[in-house]
């Protein structure tokens, strides 16, 4: 199948192999940078703030990047540049990447038979017309109860190191105990489908 941006070029501005593969999914062709930034820098009292604040930052510094490697070349396709943020909020209190296997295992054990609130954001700037639209979405997950046995291998795995509030709905190993979920999956593994369209027709 054709990609779907034939007219447009993508950048995704992310490492994850997740946000990677629901781009993919979503029928687009793009190249990946990852955005080289100090995120303990940015402070925000609000998720939804810090996660656009983040990202509008992982776009700024990957712009700089293409600047000094004359990446942007002049030409009549647009290039879209997508940056996106997540955090995990728990009790009122933003969670952002564990800082060690012991605050992963206690960020886990807190969503066990609890909930937690994910935010996401997705920023779009248009490198070739200078537009970037941003915006955030939330979602809700309600867990059973977490037996320390699978929290222990999901810590040992160590991949919940490098998520937003140690939480991967998504993981074989989680799945079984997310209870609900009031929003979307895609959103909470990082990139939301819907807003990320909406927010690609708008800066086209």
């Amino acid at each position: 199948m054709a990609p779907k941006n034939l007219s447009f070029k993508i950048i995704l501005g992310s490492s994850s192999m997740a946000r990677r593969k629901i781009l993919a999914d979503m029928g687009y062709e793009f190249t990946v940078m990852g955005a080289d930034i100090d995120e303990k820098r940015i402070r925000k009292d609000n998720a939804e703030e810090l996660v656009v604040a983040l990202a509008e930052a992982k776009a700024d510094a990957i712009m700089s990047r293409l600047k000094t490697t004359d990446h942007l070349e002049e030409n009549t396709h647009s290039t879209l540049l997508i940056t996106a943020d997540t955090v995990a909020v728990y009790d009122g209190i933003i969670r952002e990447k564990p800082s060690s296997k012991e605050e992963a295992r206690q960020f886990i054990k807190c969503y066990s038979g609890g909930q937690a609130t994910v935010v996401g954001s997705v920023v779009v700037t248009n490198l070739t017309k200078g537009i970037r639209k941003g915006a955030w979405e939330r979602s809700e997950v309600y867990f059973h109860d977490i037996p320390d046995e699978i929290i222990d291998s999901l810590i040992e795995e160590g991949i919940i190191l490098n998520v937003a509030g140690g939480l991967m709905l998504e993981h074989p190993l989680t799945l079984p105990f997310v209870d609900t979920l009031i929003g979307t999956a895609d959103s909470v593994m990082g990139l939301p489908r819907s807003l990320t369209e909406k927010l690609i027709e708008e800066t086209l």
